[in-house]
């Protein structure tokens, strides 16, 4: 049997130290597009707080001066009474330090600046953490604040298209979207479906969401599962918010600073603190940001949503 002859040539392993890689900037898996950032209402602060003066509900003389008597010639009079303690809210501060070696990022920032990535990487981690506190904080996140009257149970565990209408008859002056964790939002399709009414979908603000009601279905991982955001079962319970946004449509407003010195986006800002005797460089990244729910009726929540139901269609 005659031997196989080797290759009289340049070897792979030689070539490629003479040879140019293509490589990606560093690739974040916990990074999500953060919806609700792009739904929600912004509203700018000057001082860092917000105040919500409200009028007083109930018996007030706003019910005298829209029943006039035809009968009688005498104009009603009143007024409408304000809450003399208003809610206010204070911008939350979710901030961190990057270091970074200025030796490293003297050598090593061709093709990728290293200071410019941590940086982008941090702002990234900090805007996630964002919208865990808008939707999940104890002071001001949306489940939190959500009135008892807005709270309902869904029928039968599973979220089903009367649930969602439910939702609706609680948010019914111009409700903007539902928020939801992506297998809520799955679970919501199979029973749509397994009724003969699958929801369609449609593209807003760059991505495709399904529709209920002409309401579109927003996805969020912090609405957790079992309070996790990726839980390994396939079963597990969690919420179905429905919101109406904005300050003119006394919904809900998500706040943050303006005029921040080195602000590098909205409510965001990026200090360089100097470099140590190590050579180390040292930033600091601050966000400021809250919520506010202006009136009961701008939210509401299904509780208790079952997302581990599965059919075999025929």
């Amino acid at each position: 049997m005659a031997e196989k002859k080797g290759i009289n040539a340049l070897g792979r392993d030689a070539a490629y130290q003479l040879a140019n890689v293509t490589k990606t900037a560093p690739q974040f898996a916990s990074i999500t597009p953060r919806w609700i950032t792009h739904f929600l209402d912004f509203k700018g602060l000057e001082t860092g707080i917000y105040r919500v003066n409200k009028v007083v509900e109930g018996e007030t003389p706003l019910d005298v001066l829209c029943s006039q008597d035809p009968s009688k010639v005498t104009i009603p009079q009143g007024y409408l009474d304000y809450q003399t303690e208003p809610r206010e809210y204070q911008l939350d501060s979710i901030a961190t330090i990057i270091n970074v070696d200025t030796k490293v990022s003297d050598l090593y920032s061709s093709p990728y600046d290293q200071a410019s990535e941590q940086i982008n990487l941090a702002i990234e981690s900090l805007r996630e953490r964002q919208e865990s506190q808008l939707i999940n904080n104890d002071e001001y996140g949306l489940l939190k604040n959500i009135a008892d009257s807005q709270r309902i149970q869904t029928r039968n565990g599973r979220p089903t298209p009367d649930d969602l209408d439910e939702l609706l008859s609680k948010v019914w002056k111009e409700p903007s979207f539902f928020l939801a964790h992506p297998r809520a939002i799955a679970a919501f399709q199979r029973e749509a479906t397994r009724r003969g009414v699958p929801p369609v979908t449609v593209n807003l603000n760059g991505g495709t969401f399904i529709l209920w009601r002409g309401i579109p279905l927003i996805p969020s991982d912090k609405l957790f599962v079992d309070g996790l955001k990726n839980p390994k079962g396939q079963g597990g319970k969690t919420n179905i918010l429905l919101v109406r946004s904005g300050e003119h449509k006394r919904g809900v407003v998500s706040l943050y600073q303006t005029g921040l010195p080195n602000e590098q986006s909205r409510g965001l800002s990026v200090r360089f603190r100097g470099i140590d005797d190590n050579g180390v460089a040292s930033y600091l990244l601050s966000l400021y940001c809250s919520a506010a729910i202006l009136a009961d009726d701008a939210i509401a929540v299904l509780e208790d949503v079952e997302v581990g139901e599965y059919y075999d269609y025929q």
